[in-house]
C-alpha cells in the first residue's frame, strides 16, 4: 500500500476527494452562474470550488482570503446546520459568507458586489512592512578607502 501525502490527509483523504468530485460534477444551477464569476480570478482572487475543508466541503473557498462562499437551496435542511458549520469554519480562521440560490440568480450583481467587499484589496497593494532600499538609497560604496566603507581609513 502506499504512502498517503499529508496534503491529502489534510483535505480529508481518498472518500472526501472523491465526494468534492462528485458535487463539483452535479452543481446547482446557482453554483454554476456564481463558479463562471469566480473562475480565472474574475474578482482578482483565486477560487476554488467545491473544496474540501474537513469535516465539510464548502462551496467557494479563496485560500488567500480565507474566504469561503455558501450558496444554498434545500440541501442543508436541519435547522442549526448552517450556525454550526460557520461557527466551526470561523474558529479555524475562515471568513463565510451565504448567499440563498434565488439570490445569485436574481442579483448576481448585488451578490458579487457583497464579494467583492469581503475580499478587499489583492494584498500586493499593501506595502510591505520592511521594504528594500530604493536604487541608491542605503547602499554604500564599500571598497576600502572610501569616505562611507567601513574600512574608511584601514589599509
Amino acid at each position: 500500500m502506499g504512502a498517503i501525502s499529508s496534503r491529502e490527509n489534510m483535505r480529508g483523504g481518498l472518500p472526501k476527494r472523491n465526494q468534492a468530485r462528485s458535487l463539483r460534477r452535479n452543481m446547482t444551477d446557482a453554483e454554476r452562474v456564481l463558479w463562471r464569476e469566480l473562475r480565472r480570478n474574475g474578482l482578482g482572487w483565486r477560487f476554488r470550488r467545491q473544496f474540501p475543508i474537513p469535516p465539510y466541503i464548502v462551496d467557494f473557498a479563496c485560500l488567500e482570503a480565507r474566504l469561503v462562499i455558501e450558496a444554498d437551496g434545500g440541501q442543508h435542511n436541519r435547522p442549526g446546520d448552517h450556525d454550526h458549520r460557520d461557527a466551526d469554519l470561523r474558529a479555524h480562521g475562515w471568513r463565510v459568507l451565504r448567499f440563498w440560490n434565488i439570490e445569485i440568480l436574481e442579483n448576481r450583481g448585488g451578490v458579487l458586489e457583497r464579494i467583492a467587499e469581503a475580499l478587499g484589496p489583492w494584498p500586493s497593494v499593501y506595502p510591505h512592512p520592511n521594504p528594500p532600499p530604493q536604487a541608491g538609497e542605503g547602499v554604500s560604496d564599500c571598497r576600502p578607502g572610501t569616505p562611507s566603507s567601513p574600512l574608511a581609513g584601514k589599509r
